[in-house]
């Protein structure tokens, strides 16, 4: 059962496109059409609005915290074709960086794994994905992946920085290095995995499913089982749950969580990677796990803005 913990009234003047808790559950950043980013905090029951971020001069679509360890970093993007890195100073929020090098709408923005370094990937509906790396002085690298998905890229996640199977592996193992990837879903009705080698950014692999637009993918987190799993959904109504039993993830193997009869637009996993959050145009958030025999259960879903509603399959299965 999901129960409504609780409600915010953002003031926003406008729809509002995304929602993102900070590490720590403490903080609140919404963003909306009306152009801003509001951040919030949520302590004890109480919300208190602590900032309202103007830069962005049209829909912003999207929010990103960055690990803490690199401070309080918020990253933005919108429709104005811009990202903007946003940082807290002695309890003032200013715009430490702003990218403005796409043609189009930015429609996604996500940090990498901490190990990683202050790394920050960008899809945007110019087809091109950009990521940006701040070097430490203050600069930024940028390198940008053109034509990644035809029409236009919609989200981007990071695969976690732990390696595979390196929770089972024996002490005596090679210890196997690290390598960046991330998942990205587009408007060609595609899943792509990149993975960097030599500094540069290459198409690893080609996932096609979908028979209609890529709305969002999510890369689960790991705790270093033998395989990795990238969730999907589309406008064509349907969640995908991929998998891959290698280290070298050569292989995906799709399966369909469920049909929906309405577009399917965000899909999200808990810190453990063992449930996924599933939103979509028929306004519920439903939860999903896997059964011990490999197949996905919905353990809940409730109507957004409303109270508690029990899981009766409501979703075609």
């Amino acid at each position: 059962m999901v129960s409504i913990l609780n409600t915010v009234d953002t003031a926003h003047e406008d729809m509002i496109h995304d929602a993102q808790m900070d590490y720590y559950g403490i903080r609140l950043a919404t963003c909306s059409s009306d152009r801003t980013v509001k951040i919030f905090d949520v302590k004890n029951g109480q919300q208190t609005l602590v900032a309202t971020l103007a830069g962005h001069e049209g829909p912003v679509w999207q929010l990103a915290w960055a690990h803490p360890m690199f401070g309080n970093l918020l990253a933005s993007c919108s429709y104005d074709r811009k990202v903007i890195i946003w940082k807290e100073t002695g309890g003032t929020w200013d715009k430490l960086y702003e990218y403005s090098n796409h043609d189009s709408s930015v429609n996604s923005v996500c940090w990498g794994p901490h190990e990683f370094g202050l790394v920050l990937v960008c899809g945007s509906s110019d087809g091109a994905i950009s990521v940006l790396s701040s070097s430490g002085d203050g600069t930024w690298d940028t390198k940008k992946i053109n034509n990644a998905h035809t029409i236009g890229c919609n989200s981007v996640s990071w695969a976690p920085a732990v390696v595979p199977g390196s929770l089972i592996e024996q002490p005596s193992a090679t210890k196997a290095t690290t390598v960046k990837r991330f998942v990205s879903g587009g408007c060609d009705n595609l899943v792509k995995i990149w993975k960097e080698e030599d500094g540069q950014w290459k198409e690893e692999q080609k996932l096609e499913a979908h028979s209609d637009w890529v709305r969002d993918v999510a890369w689960a987190p790991s705790i270093g089982l033998p395989h990795s799993t990238i969730a999907s959904c589309s406008q064509d109504g349907r969640v995908i749950i991929w998998t891959s039993d290698d280290s070298t993830s050569s292989m995906w193997t799709p399966k369909i969580l469920n049909k929906f009869n309405d577009v399917v637009w965000h899909v999200s996993w808990s810190v453990t990677g063992n449930i996924l959050a599933v939103s979509g145009g028929d306004n519920k958030v439903s939860l999903w796990k896997e059964s011990l025999e490999g197949q996905w259960v919905c353990v809940s879903d409730v109507n957004k803005g409303q109270g508690q509603t029990p899981a009766e399959g409501q979703a075609e299965q």
